[in-house]
């Protein structure tokens, strides 16, 4: 079974579509896509800065055009399985079948301005705890008023919340552990994002789902959604909650995924599934940054695509 993932915020680089506009085509894709999202997405994968794309209303649908121009070049009915991590799930969306590839542009342009608008309500952040006993790891961001936003597995869970939370978890950090604070506008996935979850629900409200043409795969639990409308609520609710890419990692092993293709900007999730799914079971993996990357997707959909 061979399984694409979409990544999320936090994979931009300056530049990283640069390549793909020797695809026929793709530029006009992007300003397409530019008028539903409310930024200039080609300006954005091309010239912008690093601190120009760390932006949550711009990065957001910026990641999800990425996968999703990526993802018109591949043969996606030998796709078994999608993915996202976070706002990647708009993507992985999509490439399911669950959303238009403009409704998907549009709810992330959506959801990135909403979310940032709502990181500005209040002064708060995030930072990665990285090791530990995942147990310990739980009960200090608890103790520190603190919530866990993702859970990654391969030894990386998020602590998210207000700043005080953050400095007195990086100044006691768990036994065996060490806190990175993250570069980002807010406490994501947290209650402090809940206008934006009402916002994207208002704007959710007007798409019209289809059900899923192949595994589609939820952060919320890491099960997998068969009917679209109940997908899109995932999606809203998803705002608000922690993404659980662990509890994801586990079903893909549980169905027998041999192969994964991450779509760009593509290495995160490819990185995690490589320090998680190990030993004889560990599953092909195509990183897909640049046309060059191409023809090894498409060789590894022929050759496991479908396969279950």
């Amino acid at each position: 079974m061979l399984a694409v993932l979409s990544p999320g915020q936090g994979s931009q680089k300056p530049g990283f579509l640069t390549p793909w506009l020797d695809l026929t085509g793709t530029a006009a894709r992007l300003r397409e896509w530019s008028a539903l999202a409310g930024v200039d997405l080609l300006h954005l994968g091309t010239d912008a800065d690093a601190d120009e794309i760390k932006d949550t209303a711009r990065t957001q649908p910026l990641l999800v055009a990425a996968a999703l121009l990526a993802a018109e070049q591949l043969p996606l009915d030998g796709v078994a399985l999608a993915v996202g991590h976070s706002v990647g799930e708009l993507g992985a969306a999509a490439v399911a079948g669950v959303l238009s590839a403009d409704a998907a542009i549009t709810l992330a342009g959506v959801r990135g301005r909403e979310m940032a608008a709502a990181c500005a309500l209040e002064p708060t952040g995030m930072a990665a705890v990285l090791g530990g006993d995942p147990d310990e790891v739980i009960a200090a961001i608890e103790a520190n008023d603190l919530y866990a936003a993702n859970r990654n597995g391969a030894g990386q869970i998020v602590a998210a919340g207000a700043l005080p939370g953050l400095d007195k978890l990086a100044a006691a950090p768990p036994t065996r552990a060490r806190v990175v604070r993250l570069k980002v506008a807010g406490a994501f996935h947290t209650p402090y994002m809940a206008p934006a979850e009402t916002a994207l629900a208002a704007a959710a409200a007007q798409i019209t789902p289809a059900d899923p043409a192949r595994t589609l795969l939820s952060n919320l639990d890491g099960t997998a959604v068969d009917n679209g409308p109940a997908m899109v609520q995932r999606l809203v609710r998803q705002v608000t909650a922690p993404v659980r890419w662990d509890l994801c990692m586990r079903t893909l092993a549980d169905l027998g995924v041999t192969g994964v293709i991450e779509l760009p900007p593509a290495g995160s999730l490819a990185g995690l599934i490589k320090r998680e799914l190990k030993g004889d079971g560990a599953p092909e993996i195509v990183t897909l940054n640049t046309p060059d990357d191409l023809p090894a997707a498409r060789d590894l959909i022929a050759r496991i695509g479908g396969r279950s």
